[in-house]
């Protein structure tokens, strides 16, 4: 019963994502946040069967062409897939990223940003990135080396919820990572 409601849900998600966007401002009249990178000219196609080998320009990606399933907005321990996280930053998710070898004191202060946003929120480590933490949407991107940035607060408030496909959270929907992983793995 779950896998035809699984694949029912996909299906009816791969019309809802086409062209290419500009990354979304929640008021184009707000000062400008220092620091923060915007790419433009993403693709919001769905990958097809067999087609997850994607390399994306930035890391973590800020968008492009992803897996139909989006990630639930929630705290991870482990790093998500790269395809699944573009698709939930398109529903308007900020996914806030650290290095794995941060201190748990740290990953505790990152977890609790999520608070009144946990409708667009995403935590998780992510190997390799070039700063100690990485905040993501849909089209822009903002390093810091700390927790408390105010700058952090900023984008969220910026960006959460503001993604180029409107009408679905990804907390209130979104596929867990085991969900994720076994969809994925089949479409390889």
């Amino acid at each position: 019963m779950r896998r035809p409601l699984l694949l029912l849900v996909c299906l009816l998600s791969l019309t809802a994502c086409s062209g290419k966007s500009d990354p979304p401002v929640a008021d184009k009249t707000a000062q400008p946040i220092e620091g923060v990178q915007t790419f433009t000219d993403l693709s919001q196609k769905h990958l097809g069967k067999g087609k997850y080998d994607i390399t994306y320009p930035q890391s973590p990606p800020v968008g492009g062409a992803h897996s139909p399933l989006w990630m639930k907005c929630q705290v991870y321990t482990e790093e998500l897939p790269k395809v699944n996280a573009v698709h939930s930053l398109e529903h308007g998710a900020v996914w806030i990223t650290y290095l794995p070898s941060t201190a748990p004191a740290v990953v505790q202060q990152l977890d609790e940003l999520v608070g009144a946003n946990q409708e667009y929120m995403m935590v998780s480590p992510y190997a390799g990135q070039d700063s100690p933490i990485i905040v993501t949407a849909w089209g822009a991107q903002l390093r810091v080396t700390s927790p408390t940035d105010s700058r952090i607060g900023e984008f969220i408030r910026t960006y959460a919820g503001h993604g180029p496909e409107k009408g679905v959270t990804c907390a209130s929907s979104g596929y867990t990572l085991e969900q994720a992983r076994q969809y994925d793995a089949s479409q390889q």
